[in-house]
């Protein structure tokens, strides 16, 4: 049974964009935080403090028992890292993947950053993870495909000697965290569901420095490259227009041509009112 799209209309792509501002602020006061020393409870509390204070509810809290306001994800780790005491050291990277809900609608956004020196691998890394997230948002295209945009990310990541993660991948996004249509890391150009105005959707590409395959740790949410290689995370909340993607889990997005989709730099443009559309599936975050 086909599961069904919601496209957004003006107004509550409006809401998710506060949602996704919440989310913004909780990235860059968690990352601006990242040192060698700190544990990554620290940052947690950093996160529901910024919630706390604009109001806003964790969309990870709780979700299906997790018990943290955000994922923290250190080196092998790819996702659902559980925040707690460990303490991060010079030369690890970790993932920080935060989502924020406000009057009833979702934003989840992630990225990852270098603790002090790293190698020149690691950053390599993280840099082309988020270049990747960039062309990926830019294929984000009405009347485009949802293959567009796994292409899009696929290729770039691989051509650059990295592995995209199969078996977790982006999502639909709304009145809740997860929605239909998933959108995956991967795929052929001109193929899968018609992308229409209105579709707001999480897009996050998972790299690893090795293979792609996967491990779930034990505590039931971790999850970690097989091969214990290190693996990169980042995302954006985006919202299809028909003037073009517009990322709603930036900072301050800029107007005009499409830019830096990493650093929240797209055209914001009003979502046309849409209807239901029919969503097939594939494993999500």
């Amino acid at each position: 049974m086909k599961e069904l799209v919601t496209l957004k209309t003006a107004e509550q792509v409006a809401t998710m964009r506060r949602a996704g501002k919440v989310v913004a602020e909780m990235l860059a006061r968690t990352t601006a935080a990242v040192r060698p020393g700190i544990t990554t409870g620290e940052l947690d509390r950093i996160a529901a403090q910024v919630l706390k204070e604009r109001g806003a509810t964790s969309s990870f809290l709780g979700y299906y028992g997790f018990p943290a306001t955000i994922c923290t994800s250190v080196n092998d780790e790819i996702v659902h890292g559980i925040p707690g005491r460990r303490r991060l050291k010079e030369g690890d990277i970790i993932g920080i993947d935060a989502g924020a809900i406000v009057g009833g609608w979702h934003a989840d956004a992630a990225a990852t950053v270098p603790v002090g020196r790293v190698s020149d691998d690691a950053l390599r890394l993280i840099r082309v993870t988020e270049e990747a997230l960039r062309r990926g948002i830019t294929a984000a295209k009405a009347g485009g495909r949802l293959g567009d945009i796994g292409a899009a990310v696929q290729s770039f990541a691989e051509r650059n000697g990295f592995s995209v993660v199969r078996n977790y991948v982006g999502h639909g996004i709304g009145r809740a965290m997860h929605e239909p249509p998933q959108v995956p890391n991967f795929g052929t150009a001109g193929v899968g569901r018609p992308i229409g105005a209105g579709l707001c959707i999480a897009i996050e590409p998972m790299l690893n420095s090795g293979g792609k395959e996967t491990r779930l740790l034990d505590d039931g949410w971790t999850v970690v490259t097989a091969d214990g290689s290190l693996s990169a995370h980042f995302e954006h909340t985006v919202a299809v227009t028909d003037a073009g993607p517009v990322v709603l889990t930036a900072a301050e997005p800029a107007r005009g041509a499409a830019r830096s989709a990493a650093a929240g730099e797209l055209a914001a443009a009003p979502a046309r009112r849409g209807e239901a559309v029919a969503a097939g599936s594939r494993r999500r975050k």
